[in-house]
């Protein structure tokens, strides 16, 4: 069973991702290979670096992801050139983590731009978690330690709350503590296991 978890930054998908690799599936998360995708020495690095300038890498020669998120968040275009170079190598990698496990696993893939590449049509199950974006907000400054703008930004640089909940065949509340997040993903758990 393949099901695609998604939701704005800041929303907890990790922390979702994790309660389910706790109950046994199998987690292939879109920004870990983001970051495989662009590692030192890789293609997509030395692509990134030409698309964008040598002022994207950090001292040590990988990605300075700071400076390189400033740029696209600021404009679209960048943001679209990006996407082009960063997604297929995502995808690629996704496909190959996936072709290597049990008929009977439950592939759980972590995308948080699910909804904005149209990926809603690939999966059995499209989770989203969802929060308001008073705590999104909220969470994003505190966790990465961006001005308000900056977190801003990078919130209306992806899908709406509303395009996200259209696109939901099952929807996980995150705005409360992680005590009311537990039973959520048991109770999906229930759901997917009762399906697969």
């Amino acid at each position: 069973m393949r099901i695609g978890l998604t939701g704005g930054i800041g929303s907890g998908k990790s922390a979702v991702a994790e309660l389910l690799a706790g109950h046994g599936a199998v987690i292939i998360d879109a920004d870990l290979l983001a970051r495989e995708a662009v590692a030192p020495g890789s293609p997509g690095l030395a692509a990134v670096v030409d698309a964008f300038g040598p002022g994207v890498l950090a001292p040590d020669g990988g990605l300075d992801r700071p400076s390189l998120g400033r740029l696209v968040f600021a404009d679209a275009d960048a943001r679209a050139q990006l996407n082009g170079i960063v997604h297929p190598q995502v995808r690629r990698l996704a496909a190959e983590r996936e072709a290597a496990l049990s008929p009977s696993a439950v592939a759980v893939h972590v995308i948080p731009l699910l909804v904005e590449t149209g990926q809603q049509g690939s999966f059995d199950l499209v989770v989203v978690v969802d929060v308001d974006e008073a705590t999104q907000l909220r969470r994003i400054v505190t966790r990465d330690g961006l001005p308000e703008s900056e977190a801003r930004a990078r919130i209306q640089a992806q899908a709406s709350r509303a395009e996200r909940l259209a696109s939901a065949d099952a929807v996980i509340d995150n705005n409360g503590p992680w005590n009311r997040l537990v039973p959520q993903v048991a109770r999906l758990w229930r759901r997917v296991r009762g399906s697969a």
